[in-house]
């Protein structure tokens, strides 16, 4: 049986850590990273790696949740709640999405709502309460890797080789918006960056050119 793994993030607060995060998601072999409700972030720290990541986004909660599920996707949060599992325990069944909280306060009620379990990371020294949600997604996603059985890549001398940049795919695989929302966020984008909303990229590019790549018109 082939397993796949997802990252959901729903209104990250640090928006640079989505570059992070989308160089751990393809470290480790997740098909898709699927952000929820505000969709600007700053790509600093991605090396490249967002060009291998498939990316989606959605403006609810409930309508990413329906999404996974009709692909029969477990949604598995990562939160230190009362009934939480030890993530090296791997508590996996089938393929599963990821569900990181905001990084001040954790996952929300209503993102706690869409879960049907929850993992936390044992810690064992005494000096920090929690951990950065890029290294809690990074410690996770290898662990799910491990317990699917997924191929390690081939190493050339001290590094993994990378493969070769995919062809851009339409934007149909990517966002499931109307064209009219579209219109309206990039009006929006236009508006903010003309008051110095939007944060730069490692190329001195904004984030708001970032989206464009990503999320293309097809």
């Amino acid at each position: 049986m082939v397993f796949e793994s997802y990252v959901v993030v729903h209104n990250i607060a640090k928006r640079h850590n989505v570059g992070t995060l989308a160089r751990s998601a393809t470290a480790f072999g997740v098909s898709e990273l699927i952000l929820v409700g505000r969709r600007d972030f700053n790509s600093f720290g991605n090396h490249g790696s967002s060009n291998h990541l498939r990316f989606r986004h959605f403006h609810s909660l409930q309508e990413a949740r329906q999404f996974l599920k009709d692909k029969d996707c477990d949604i598995c949060g990562v939160e230190i709640t009362h009934d939480a599992l030890p993530v090296n325990e791997h508590p996996f069944k089938k393929s599963t999405a990821f569900l990181l909280g905001n990084e001040g306060s954790g996952l929300s009620s209503k993102e706690c709502e869409i879960c049907d379990f929850f993992v936390y990371i044992p810690q064992y020294g005494c000096g920090t309460a929690s951990l950065n949600v890029t290294v809690a997604a990074s410690i996770v996603l290898h662990q799910f890797g491990v317990w699917a059985g997924f191929a390690e890549r081939s190493r050339d001398g001290n590094k993994f080789v990378v493969a070769e940049r995919p062809v851009k795919q339409g934007r149909r695989n990517y966002c499931t918006e109307t064209e009219d929302s579209i219109i309206e966020e990039r009006r929006a984008r236009r508006e903010s960056s003309a008051n110095g909303f939007f944060e730069e990229t490692e190329s001195g590019n904004s984030s708001a050119n970032l989206l464009d790549a990503l999320f293309v018109d097809g």
